[in-house]
């Protein structure tokens, strides 16, 4: 749907939200948070004729630069299949992927459309770019902001009126300013993320949506309006409100309003699939050489339930292009599409901003909007070069080895070829090497739980900024394709944009005085972490409070040998004896609690329906257990006094009770600070 479940979680990596380089249970928090519902990128052909970039209208990263010193090559069928077969036949050949379909419009009208690979590998079914139904995930959603501004230019919708006016439940008031629809479609209501049920088991029947937003509303993070977090919840309660003000459901309001008018046929939101367009839909697999998977089940569906073949999802990208009309049909009255379309939200002029659901991705001299979705099996990416007339949709029914990076690489090399474009070399910045040095530490992604179990993860998964002598800087999860880290050089003060490339990133200090990174996706953003919620200290402190737990479970029984051995006993009074034991049980219950939670947590990772309310008896007894982990503190505390107490205690013991009693406290307090003592069922 688009980005975990993703934060997978935010994925930051290959030019997408990816979170490599840190544990992999805990980066797959993330990538969960972001997998389902995470944004994508499309591209698209160029005109007939080689013309030289057209200015931006709407300012955005690359709006100011020259025109190319160098002449693209044209765009057309013929020039792009043959540029694509190779790149894309290496890609499935390379990286285990069962099946990609591509398609280009231009100038209103399908220039290119092609399948690759299999629908279903087993059954040898080729990709019908014209029927083959492929899940594009939070690509969905601009389906659902058009519905929203079909309403809002009918009258029945104002963007900015609070939404509990439109709904039958309320969103806490948990902040004076209210939730507007313009704060939801450009991801700025301050919700915290939320991974439960938002998918659900195959076969499960699902909740109706109304029920399901009321038992599932967020906490309200952030104040709205003012820091981008990127939100599924949000989609689906806009959603929600466009069936109550419609007042038809809205799977039947998107297929009147939207999917008949355009002629997309092979095209629904409805799960399970409608019979007649079972035998259509594509398989989706995790690697080809894996098998098949079930079809997926969201349970927040207006945010990624979408199936739709490549020609319906043309069909949409033309009538965007042509501000609302697809030949005699208007879905949008043109304002209204030029109002969807344009910047309304962004931290940084040098930046991407939000639309209003579509995010920029302005690169090579040229405005581009898109979107871009994913669920576990399948990943795509839809965009508009608007000043071109060009769109572009790209999706995969695997991720295969390449951690769906293929598409952003794809992409990538379109731009660079059929829209070239050279960046002006960038004038000396005097401050490079101090304004590197005062960006550089960890940053936390604003799109993240602050008061679920899933805390843990936002915090482990960081993106770490280091500096470089010259000025330039690195970020560690932002790496090109031989899998290191990028190189960043200065072009003005604070904003810094890739070596070779065309992606820029951007600093300041936010309105609390806090360094914030605000990155080239304009849907979340992050700010540099405190020495208390740091990678380096977390992981240390977890690791060396796990640490004496182990290795005092593991002399337990060897002591005891060694004393068999030599004949000797404890010479322990039989209070001090019952502590004794009473600690080592203490520390197999905290290593019993982390391995509690860290299985509970690689269970939903294998599949993300299974964070649903079928493990809330699970996720209550670890609570209990962790509980009487954190109370267990104390008594490391009186067993500690005792130790130090007792003059004829020998030194090594007292070290050790020290040790363990630092353990304990150390852990409760990340088991306090993380939720896990929170007792509740919702994350």
């Amino acid at each position: 749907m688009s980005c975990i479940a993703q934060l997978q979680w935010v994925r930051l990596s290959k030019v997408r939200l990816r979170c490599p380089g840190t544990p992999a249970a805990l980066v797959a928090i993330l990538t969960l948070i972001a997998l389902p519902l995470c944004p994508a990128n499309a591209a698209r052909a160029v005109p007939a004729k080689p013309r030289p970039p057209a200015r931006l209208a709407t300012p955005g990263p690359g709006a100011s630069d020259p025109a190319p010193s160098n002449v693209s090559p044209e765009l057309n069928a013929t020039d792009l299949e043959a540029f694509l077969d190779g790149l894309v036949s290496a890609q499935i050949t390379h990286d285990d992927i069962a099946g990609v379909v591509i398609l280009v419009v231009k100038d209103g009208k399908i220039l290119f459309a092609k399948g690759y690979g299999y629908a279903d590998v087993e059954k040898k079914k080729p990709i019908s770019p014209k029927d083959a139904l492929f899940r594009p995930g939070s690509i969905s959603k601009l389906f659902i902001w058009t519905a929203v501004m079909q309403l809002v230019e009918q009258g029945k919708l104002d963007l900015d009126r609070d939404v509990n006016e439109y709904l039958e439940f309320k969103i806490p008031a948990t902040h004076t300013k209210p939730i507007t629809l313009r704060h939801i479609l450009t991801h700025t209501p301050g919700f915290e993320e939320s991974v439960k049920d938002l998918f659900v088991p195959p076969g499960s029947t699902l909740e109706p949506l109304s029920a399901y937003l009321a038992s599932h509303i967020p906490r309200r993070m952030l104040p709205p309006g003012v820091t981008p977090a990127y939100s599924n919840y949000g989609t689906s309660l806009a959603g929600h409100i466009v069936q109550r003000v419609s007042g038809m459901p809205l799977e039947d309001y998107l297929e009147k309003n939207i999917f008949h008018p355009l002629g997309m046929i092979h095209s629904t939101f409805r799960q399970p699939l409608p019979e007649h367009m079972k035998p259509l839909m594509s398989q989706g697999y995790k690697r080809a050489s894996d098998g098949a998977k079930s079809f997926e089940m969201v349970q927040s569906w207006p945010a990624g339930s979408l199936s739709a073949s490549a020609e319906d999802m043309a069909r949409f990208m033309i009538a965007h292009l042509q501000n609302g009309r697809y030949g005699n049909i208007t879905i949008l009255q043109a304002g209204t599409a030029r109002m969807m379309h344009a910047r309304q939200f962004g931290l940084h002029d040098a930046e991407p901003a939000m639309a209003l659901g579509f995010y920029e991705e302005s690169s090579h001299g040229h405005r581009i909007i898109g979107h871009g979705g994913d669920t576990s099996y399948f990943h795509s990416d839809l965009h508009l070069v608007l000043d071109a007339g060009v769109g572009f949709f790209i999706s995969y029914n695997s991720a295969g080895r390449g951690e769906t990076g293929g598409r952003t690489q794809i992409w990538r090399m379109i731009l660079d070829r059929y829209f070239t474009h050279i960046p002006p070399v960038p004038a000396a910045v005097p401050t490079a090497e101090v304004d590197a040095s005062a960006v550089s530490g960890n940053y936390i992604v604003s799109r993240r739980s602050d008061d679920s179990i899933f805390h843990l993860g936002a915090l482990i998964a960081q993106l770490a900024v280091s500096a470089h002598k010259d000025g330039q800087i690195e970020l560690s999860l932002l790496k090109g394709p031989n899998g290191k880290p990028k190189r960043w050089q200065p072009i003005a003060p604070m904003v810094y944009r890739e070596i070779d490339g065309h992606l820029q990133v951007a600093f300041r200090k936010d309105d609390a005085g806090q360094m914030e990174l605000i990155p080239f996706f304009p849907f979340m953003t992050f700010r540099r972490a405190s020495l208390l919620e740091h990678q380096r200290f977390i992981i240390s402190v977890l690791a060396a409070s796990l640490g004496v737990f182990l290795l005092t479970v593991l002399s337990w029984p060897v002591a005891a040998l060694v004393r068999r051995h030599y004949q000797k006993k404890l010479d322990l009074s039989s209070l001090d004896r019952r502590l004794r034991l009473l600690m080592r049980l203490v520390c197999v219950l905290n290593l019993a609690v982390a391995a509690g939670w860290l299985g509970f947590i690689a269970h939903g990772l294998s599949n993300i329906g299974n964070f649903n309310s079928r493990l809330d008896l699970v996720v209550y007894v670890l609570s209990v257990f962790s509980g009487l982990s954190a109370v267990a503190s104390f008594l490391a505390v009186y067993n500690v006094f005792r130790a130090w107490s007792d003059r004829a205690r020998w030194w090594g013991t007292k070290i050790h009770d020290t040790a363990l009693v630092l353990a304990c406290v150390s852990f409760a307090w990340l088991l306090l600070k993380f939720n896990f003592l929170r007792f509740s069922s919702l994350y």
